[in-house]
């Protein structure tokens, strides 16, 4: 009976032999692979941080640019706008004057003369101040949209780096 008692004793170790010897064999077949995919994992972490950096960067360039836009727009409105105004006044200045000159006319040759005069002096100042608020738009509409053509110049180059 001791004989069997042994024998048992021995399949025991035996048996736990083969399990530990399978499982050594298991984790050395598994650890390059788990050590691979830790590895595969941190850097796909580490690429995915760097461009969500990269995105952030570029996003907030990009709100500077259209933030750099809309204050050169709104600067060019002002800009127009107190023009117009000056304008209107002045304007406003000759039409008074021109009446209190028609008033004094003495024939209707000479309001008809000093009518003509006047409507061609108001003509060619509308006509110059036109131009000039013209040109403060096209300077304010440049200005505004260089941030912008800047940013989509960058993105152009960008895309074809990476291709």
């Amino acid at each position: 009976m001791a004989a069997e008692h042994k024998t048992s004793s021995d399949h025991a170790k035996t048996n736990g032999d083969t399990v530990k010897a399978a499982a050594d064999k298991a984790r050395a077949t598994m650890e390059p692979f788990a050590t691979a995919g830790a590895k595969a994992f941190r850097e796909s972490m580490e690429k995915s941080m760097a461009a969500m950096s990269e995105i952030n960067a570029h996003s907030k360039k990009n709100l500077d640019a259209v933030v750099a836009s809309a204050t050169a727009a709104a600067k060019g409105a002002e800009t127009v706008g107190a023009r117009a105004v000056a304008y209107s006044k002045k304007s406003m200045e000759e039409q008074i004057a021109a009446a209190k000159t028609l008033a004094g006319a003495k024939s209707f040759q000479e309001v008809f003369e000093l009518q003509t005069a006047f409507a061609k002096k108001a003509f060619e100042g509308y006509v110059a101040e036109a131009g000039v608020i013209a040109e403060t738009v096209a300077a304010s509409m440049k200005e505004s949209f260089s941030p912008l053509n800047e940013r989509v110049t960058a993105l152009v180059e960008r895309v074809q780096t990476t291709r």
